[in-house]
């Protein structure tokens, strides 16, 4: 499993009340350029091209639980499942979570998945972005 790297933004914006992870909805997002901590929002990016299975903006990562236990919290997203259709799916090497809810900042990012090498979805074929769903995304104690 890719490691989970996150957006030094993240921190700044939990404290400003910019996410509600419990309820905004949270997407993962494909590109092949490397994205940096000092990434604040979406559109720092360079997402791959829409198209054959890939819609811009990426897919909701679904919510499952958020859950803090002695002084401990826990975010577990869905796995989210990307699959080819009608030829294959841009290149990619990097997942990136975000937050699509808030409008200012709009679309902050909060962390990212290198998969070390790019990837390549063939028509009729899949790509899951595993997220633990023991250890959740991420914690904060």
């Amino acid at each position: 499993m890719a490691a989970f790297n996150k957006f030094n933004q993240f921190v700044k914006d939990m404290a400003t009340k910019v996410h509600n992870l419990n309820s905004d909805t949270l997407k993962i997002l494909l590109t092949d350029v490397a994205p940096v901590a000092t990434n604040a929002v979406k559109a720092d990016l360079t997402e791959i091209s829409a198209g054959n299975g890939y819609t811009a903006g990426g897919s909701a990562a679904a919510f499952v639980s958020g859950n803090q236990s002695s002084g401990t919290y826990k975010l577990i997203l869905s796995p989210v499942v990307f699959t080819a259709s009608g030829g294959s799916i841009a290149q990619f090497r990097y997942a990136v979570l975000y937050n699509d809810t808030p409008t200012s900042p709009a679309d902050p990012l909060i962390g990212w998945y290198d998969y070390g090498a790019e990837i390549n979805i063939t028509n009729g074929n899949i790509f899951t972005v595993s997220i633990d769903q023991t250890n959740g995304v991420f914690t904060f104690a």
